[in-house]
């Protein structure tokens, strides 16, 4: 069976530049003044025992202009921390305009401007190569546990709870070793209250009794596909984040479920977000509202599964009810008037624009459940196309 590792790594530009408009956002990219934390994640392979696998690392530039700076900058710390023996890959956006000029009629899938598009290349470059087997791992992450990849692969392939494994998930490990989380309470988060509903979901799923059960949750940096799963199932471009549980949702659709392996954990150190609260809430309210619409508007297709919010509780089920623009309103209300406490008005008036955003919701474009259909129509085509011109 052969198996790849995949880690994509964000690179932005200098920090004194900072981002400029029409960068793409990432949550932390390295500016290119940085070594960032990609060395720390490839220098703690060496700590597995399993390491037949090829490694293949994803180049993503929050703008062109900065690319070709970008991955000499990770070619070198490839070179420099990678542990010998390890077949690595760069791939990057040269790759991605080679891909468009041999499969052509593609655009909207090969392409390196969103996270969904990021995991879609982290899928392609090992399926350019014959991987049967892809774990998903992020550039600020630490192996600690020798017997990682084995845990991994184990019972990829097998039966349990009535359904085969093709996808499972392990979980992160914060700094201080446990995997809750831990956020100082702020008054918005009586609304918006993602962190209670996640730290519920973990108690759960990872903090009750049995190594493996079906999971509503899932962790893009720690998650395992098969080729049954990756080559019929995309990442969907049109959600702007969070696009791991939305990859689960899409898998569901199709009959594939996750499953969460309460053995199968990494250490997750990220640097601080420098985006402000007010842009990570619109851009998780967006996110929630496409998943919901994909939800509310699923229709009867032969081969097509039926998926209730209430499979997905208590995380991310929580965001994907009625009650949605209530809690963007109320959080955004709070949050403003915080803002406006501390003297931060342009902070505040961007609180009221996420009002106005949750009422209006001009960011749906078109029906999301049939966009997707169409997509995992044209993402099985280019899937078979790669293999059958490897």
């Amino acid at each position: 069976m052969k198996v790849s590792m995949v880690i994509p790594t964000y690179w932005g530009r200098p920090k004194n530049v900072g981002r400029l408009p029409g960068d793409a956002i990432f949550d932390h990219p390295t500016p290119l003044d940085e070594d960032g934390t990609l060395g720390r994640t490839l220098r703690s392979l060496e700590i597995l025992k399993n390491k037949d696998f090829d490694l293949h690392i994803i180049v993503v530039p929050t703008s062109r202009e900065i690319y070709s700076e970008a991955y000499e900058r990770v070619k070198r710390i490839v070179q420099e921390n990678t542990p010998s023996g390890i077949e690595t890959h760069l791939f990057g956006l040269d790759d991605v305009e080679n891909l468009k000029a041999k499969f052509p009629g593609f655009d909207e899938i090969l392409k390196l401007q969103g996270y969904s598009d990021v995991r879609n290349m982290c899928v392609i470059s090992p399926h350019l190569r014959g991987a049967e087997v892809i774990i998903f791992i992020d550039d600020d992450e630490v192996f600690e546990d020798p017997e990682f990849v084995d845990k991994a692969l184990e019972f990829i392939g097998e039966e349990r709870s009535g359904s085969e494994i093709w996808a499972k998930a392990g979980y992160y490990l914060q700094p201080d070793g446990d995997y809750m989380l831990k956020k100082d309470f702020r008054p918005w988060m009586k609304y918006w209250n993602q962190y209670e509903a996640m730290n519920e979901a973990f108690r759960n799923y990872i903090g009750s009794p049995g190594r493996l059960k079906v999971t509503p949750f899932v962790f893009g940096g720690n998650m395992v596909l098969h080729k049954e799963v990756f080559t019929k199932i995309p990442f969907d471009p049109q959600v702007p984040r969070g696009e791991d549980i939305d990859y689960l949702i899409n898998a569901r659709f199709f009959g594939y479920k996750f499953f969460i392996d309460t053995k199968l954990s990494i250490k997750h150190l990220p640097p601080p977000k420098p985006h402000p609260i007010w842009l990570q809430l619109r851009v998780d309210f967006e996110r929630f509202t496409i998943e919901r619409e994909k939800l509310n508007r699923q229709e009867k297709i032969w081969g097509i599964f039926e998926v209730k919010p209430k499979e997905l509780d208590p995380y991310p089920g929580v965001f994907l009810k009625d009650d949605l623009e209530e809690k963007m309103f109320r959080a955004s209300e709070i949050l403003a008037l915080e803002y406006l406490a501390d003297g931060r008005g342009e902070d505040a008036k961007e609180c009221l624009e996420n009002m106005k955003i949750a009422h209006e919701k001009s960011f749906l474009k078109g029906n999301p459940f049939e966009n997707m259909i169409e997509l995992q129509r044209k993402w099985v085509e280019l899937m078979d196309l790669i293999e059958q011109n490897r």
